[in-house]
């Protein structure tokens, strides 16, 4: 039976982390970092995760600023509410809350968010930095599935690594990180053939399509590690991409819920202070590049 990796544990031990930055912070500065969520017409999915940011920003001590907009709410209301944050020196980071309103182009808080304030990692510059290994803010997804790996100890160099899902809030993020911890990647997508058995040449199987109990037992390597990204409602219960069968056959999985969620959050708190961190270091340079 597969040890349940468990993203509680994860989440508080991260959120330590954030409270410890965060009063660094405040001593350092006399401010407090800072997030705003955006949310239009408040989609129920959409509300439900600033419900769970919110719980894990308190956790954290520090304050979440709700953007509330009308369903209605057009493309150039958006980018305004936009421009204004990036501009406002209150807020160190900003996130905008999917599924949008069917008026508002889904991609345009990614073309209009300034990247120093993208906190997950949504914006072209966020992602052109993490593809060539510079310094940035990882998306909190990813990252977290990348804390839950380090917090248990799983071993990564050298290892193959099978990504499901190419996605670029998820799939792709996550196989760049494990290229960047030095494992093996090879990632899948709905059209690689005889999935099943490219996914059993994993040590670390990683499912992030969106597809409930895609993977079953014949996925998965005997004593791999299976990280679970999946979040969907059926039939009123939350489940992941995997099959709970699997857990007789892995070695380690993530549950959900009690996964990777929950430590998604928490790194969402952990790049907002990070941020301000950031911000203040650059704000200053630039005030003594002035003198």
């Amino acid at each position: 039976m597969a040890t349940m990796l468990d993203g509680r544990a994860v989440a508080r031990a991260v959120l330590r982390d954030v409270r410890a930055e965060s009063a660094e912070f405040t001593t350092r500065t006399g401010k407090h970092p800072g997030l705003a969520a955006v949310l239009a017409g408040h989609e129920e999915s959409a509300y439900a995760y600033f419900l769970a940011i919110q719980r894990s920003f308190r956790a954290a001590e520090l304050a979440v600023r709700p953007i509330d907009l009308p369903v209605t709410v057009s493309e150039s209301q958006l980018r305004h509410v936009l421009e204004e944050l990036n501009r406002d020196p209150a807020v160190n980071g900003v996130i905008v809350l999917q599924p949008l309103p069917p008026q508002v182009p889904a991609d345009l808080p990614s073309e209009l968010l300034d990247p120093a304030k993208d906190v997950d990692g949504i914006t072209p510059e966020s992602a052109g930095r993490l593809a060539l290994g510079l310094d940035h803010l990882p998306p909190s997804t990813p990252a977290g599935g990348m804390a839950i790996l380090r917090h248990y100890q799983i071993p990564l160099v050298g290892r193959h690594a099978v990504v499901i899902g190419r996605s670029p809030v998820v799939g792709k993020p996550m196989a760049l990180l494990l290229l960047a911890a030095n494992a093996t990647v090879t990632i899948c997508h709905s059209h690689s053939r005889d999935l099943p058995r490219i996914a059993r040449g994993a040590d670390i199987l990683v499912a992030a399509a969106g597809q409930p109990g895609m993977v079953t037992p014949d996925f998965v390597k005997p004593g791999a590690t299976v990280i679970d990204f999946g979040v969907t409602f059926v039939d009123g219960r939350l489940v992941g991409d995997v099959d709970p069968a699997v857990a007789d056959v892995a070695g380690a999985l993530t549950p959900v819920p009690g996964g990777t969620g929950v430590v998604t959050n928490a790194m969402l708190a952990l790049n907002t202070v990070r941020a301000a961190a950031r911000q203040r270091a650059a704000s200053s340079t630039a005030t003594a590049g002035v003198q």
